[in-house]
């Protein structure tokens, strides 16, 4: 069965938020780690997760998907966004161990006029610094739209980010559906010749989740604004092929799309009706 569900508050716990996702047919979430601008999380629920992993263990339930903040920049130009940056990641792979063998997802960042080559070296500087060894989250860059001076958005600049980083067997993608079709990578028209290219240049088995959005913008358009499944211009019938797609459709999906429960429930039931 396929694993989808949607972002979730975290502000009630694991536990709500599983409880929440079982309410609208789900099978996995997305959620931020702390404010998405920022800011001390809230202390660990050690009883809250216990129940949680428990409860999760017992279901047919795929990986949990963590967000970092949007603040998070690793490859600022001013050090203290860039110390910000390397705290809340420490903190947050430490909290991440609290519900072991799950996914952590953070936007590379946005060199902010350095140029990429400087954004890829402040990146992987601070991956070296904060991956440890006997981690069992796998962090996944997500891949970008181009908008402003982001790094991230062709498959290259992940590339590079990858291999300058040591425990670089801790690393994946995840493919944003809305934002590589806003970079320029044709999913609609090109789905296999898209995947190709991520393939040779990054290997497709480093994809580990899928954001499953669709785009207010037009193709190559570099910006980044969310639309609901089949109302945006990648269509549901690409974003089906996304699904179903035999090198894909084992993998979590996440819907960042802008809706309420009850729409994530629609949705769901869309994607499950479309699935093979």
């Amino acid at each position: 069965m396929i694993n989808i569900g949607c972002h979730l508050s975290a502000s009630a716990g694991y536990m709500n938020m599983l409880e929440e996702s079982l309410s609208i047919n789900a099978n996995t979430f997305q959620f931020f780690t702390r404010n998405p601008r920022g800011g001390k999380a809230k202390d660990i629920d050690e009883n809250d997760v216990r129940k949680f992993i428990d409860k999760w263990n017992e279901l047919d339930y795929g990986k949990i998907l963590a967000h970092a903040p949007y603040t998070l920049n690793m490859c600022s130009a001013d050090e203290r966004t860039r110390q910000f940056a390397y705290e809340v990641f420490e903190d947050d792979m430490k909290r991440m161990e609290y519900v072991p063998n799950n996914l952590y997802n953070f936007h590379p960042g946005s060199h902010v006029g350095q140029g990429v080559e400087v954004g890829i070296e402040l990146i992987s500087q601070t991956l070296n610094n904060v991956l440890f060894e006997d981690m069992t989250t796998t962090v996944l860059l997500e891949t970008m739209a181009g908008k402003g001076s982001e790094v991230g958005s062709k498959f290259e600049e992940l590339r590079e980010i990858i291999d300058r980083v040591e425990l670089n067997d801790k690393l994946g993608v995840c493919l944003d559906t809305c934002h590589v079709f806003d970079a320029g990578y044709d999913i609609v028209n090109d789905l296999d010749g898209v995947l190709q290219k991520f393939d040779d240049i990054i290997g497709l088995d480093r994809i580990k989740a899928i954001h499953l959005n669709d785009s207010k913008n037009a193709f190559a358009s570099h910006k980044d604004r969310h639309e609901k499944l089949g109302e945006g211009n990648i269509g549901i019938e690409a974003l089906l092929r996304v699904v179903n797609h035999e090198k894909l459709c084992n993998l979590p999906f996440l819907l960042e799309t802008p809706n309420d429960l009850e729409g994530y429930k629609k949705e769901i039931e869309i994607i499950r009706k479309g699935s093979k």
